[in-house]
C-alpha cells in the first residue's frame, strides 16, 4: 500500500512546534502535524473551580475548530449557542491528558486553562491539541517559576498524544484526513513521557479488530510517541 503522501506505515507527518506564539499569552505554541494546524495558549487565573481540594491547582483546557478549519465552512459553537458533542469530548479529553503530568498541590491554588483553536484540520486535531497543549502548559508553568510565584516546577511527567489505525488491513501511524475517513480502525492513543498510558479511543469503524491488533497500534504509536516526546524537549531545551 502507498500512502497518499508519501509516507512509511510507521512514519510521522512532518511536526513543527513554534513556542510563545501569542504574545500575551503565559505560555502558547503553533503546533502543525502536516496540514494539521493548532494554535495552543495556557492562561493562568488565581483561583480554582468549587470542585478542587484546598491547596491544590487545577489544569483544563477548551477546544474549537475556526469555521475554514475544515474543506467547508462549519458553525461557530457560539453561534449554535452550545457547545458540540464533539468538542466538548475531546476538551475532556485534552484536560485530563495534561492534568497526569502536573502535581496539582505544587500548582498551588490556580488555574491554568489551555485553549487549543484548530486553524486547520487534516486529521488528529484531539492528538495535535494534546501534544501542543503541553508545550503551551510547560511554558507557562517555566514562566511562574521564573518570575518567583513557583518555587519549583510542577511537572511530574510529560505527555503526548498520536493516532494510528487499520487502512487497507495495514497498519498506519498518524493518519491524515483521508487515511482517517477511510480506515477501518481508529486508534487515539495518549502516553507519558515515561510510557504510561493515559487513554486509548479505538474505534472498529468498518470492521472490528483483534487483542492484537489493538496491541499492534498502540506498540505504534509508542513508537510516535517517543519521537514527538523528542521534538516537544528540543523546542523546551530539554
Amino acid at each position: 500500500m502507498s500512502r497518499i503522501d508519501g509516507r512509511k506505515n510507521d512514519e510521522l507527518r512532518p511536526m513543527e512546534i513554534i513556542p510563545n506564539i501569542n504574545k500575551f499569552a503565559e505560555g502558547s505554541c503553533l503546533i502543525r502535524c502536516g496540514n494539521t494546524h493548532v494554535l495552543c495558549c495556557a492562561s493562568v487565573e488565581e483561583r480554582t473551580p468549587p470542585h478542587v481540594p484546598e491547596g491544590e491547582g487545577w489544569v483544563t483546557a477548551e477546544y474549537s475548530m475556526l469555521p475554514r478549519a475544515n474543506r467547508e465552512r462549519s458553525k461557530r459553537d457560539i453561534a449554535k449557542l452550545k457547545l458540540s458533542p464533539r468538542s466538548a469530548e475531546i476538551q475532556r479529553l485534552i484536560g485530563r491528558s495534561l492534568r497526569t503530568c502536573v502535581d496539582m498541590k505544587k500548582l498551588g491554588e490556580r488555574t491554568i486553562t489551555v485553549d487549543c483553536d484548530v486553524l486547520q484540520g487534516d486529521g488528529g486535531t484531539r492528538t495535535a491539541s494534546v501534544t501542543g497543549g503541553f508545550v503551551a502548559l510547560s511554558l507557562a508553568l517555566y514562566k511562574l517559576v521564573q518570575e518567583g510565584v513557583l518555587e519549583e516546577m510542577p511537572l511530574i511527567d510529560c505527555v503526548a498524544a498520536v493516532s494510528a489505525g487499520i487502512v487497507g488491513d495495514e497498519l498506519l501511524l498518524d493518519l491524515c484526513y483521508e487515511e482517517d475517513s477511510s480506515a477501518q480502525v481508529d486508534l487515539n492513543c495518549v502516553m507519558t513521557g515515561s510510557g504510561r498510558l493515559v487513554e486509548l479511543q479505538g474505534t472498529g469503524e468498518g470492521r472490528s479488530f483483534t487483542i492484537e491488533e489493538q496491541r499492534a497500534l498502540v506498540d505504534l504509536c509508542a513508537k510516535g510517541i517517543t519521537e514527538i516526546g523528542a521534538i516537544q524537549k528540543s523546542v523546551l531545551g530539554g
